[in-house]
């Protein structure tokens, strides 16, 4: 919120990195842009989080292009939501290409790993490619493994590259999950590890 300017101005200079939180329906807003200029400041890196997956009209890949168009971050959507709205019950993981359910009594401690649906495969697919691309750009080494036989690359590989590539700022891991009911929030979590 723009009254706490100051304060995150603050934090900001001794933070090792922070994870930028944005609504899964408006995506980027106002304070947003301000406060990832001022992480940019003080070279702070991050990972990105889309929030409230759960809500009425969120749309993951409309908050996704914001991130890209009005911050002009190289973001990389490592995550793709499972359902949108009251139908939002978990995450699929791109890089392991694996889909998590989040058990909603247990508040978000219960995790099951679920097969792919159908209806989602190729959407995930296109993700997964758009993935293994941008972080191959990130490493000279897996950029000739992809120019070679991409297949080859493994899910050790991506985190490498993409790790190496937030902590030298050069890109933007997405993630996505509705942290009121605790979806999600074990993988931001694990990620920021």
């Amino acid at each position: 919120h723009v009254d706490f300017t100051i304060e995150v101005e603050r934090s900001l200079r001794v933070l090792d990195g922070a994870v930028a939180v944005f609504d899964g329906k408006e995506g980027v807003e106002a304070q947003s842009e301000t406060v990832w200029r001022q992480a940019d400041r003080y070279g702070v890196p991050r990972l990105c989080f889309v929030n409230k997956m759960d809500k009425l009209g969120a749309d993951f890949d409309f908050s996704f292009g914001t991130i890209k168009t009005r911050l002009g971050a190289n973001a990389i959507a490592i995550q793709y939501p499972l359902g949108r709205g009251n139908e939002h019950k978990g995450i699929i993981d791109l890089i392991t290409m694996k889909a998590y359910v989040f058990d909603p009594s247990e508040q978000g401690s219960v995790v099951t790993e679920v097969p792919l649906p159908e209806d989602l495969k190729e959407t995930a697919e296109k993700w997964r490619h758009e993935l293994v691309e941008k972080a191959s750009e990130l490493d000279d080494a897996l950029m000739d493994k992809y120019l070679t036989d991409p297949s080859t690359i493994t899910e050790s590989e991506l985190v490498a590259a993409i790790r190496k590539g937030v902590i030298s700022k050069r890109c933007y891991p997405v993630l996505c999950g509705a942290a009121l009911r605790n979806v999600g929030v074990q993988f931001v979590l694990d990620s920021v590890c």
